[in-house]
């Protein structure tokens, strides 16, 4: 059963080399992770502020469609 959960490895989870590749490779998937949050917030902000601007641009015209 713990093999199915962290994969069959037929070597010594406690060699160093193993332990420090884990080490390694866990902290660049918070890097990545921490990538992903920082530019799914940026493109919040940008699509918010498109958004803004279309409403911006349409406001005017919205008032000449209007019936005098």
């Amino acid at each position: 059963m713990a093999k199915a959960l962290i994969g069959y490895m037929n070597s010594d989870l406690r060699d160093p080399r193993l332990a420090a590749e884990n080490s390694r490779l866990r902290a660049r998937v918070s890097e990545l992770e921490a990538l992903v949050l920082r530019l799914s917030e940026e493109n919040d902000k940008l699509v918010a502020a498109r958004a803004e601007e279309l409403l911006v641009e349409t406001a005017p015209r919205m008032q000449e469609m209007q019936p005098a």
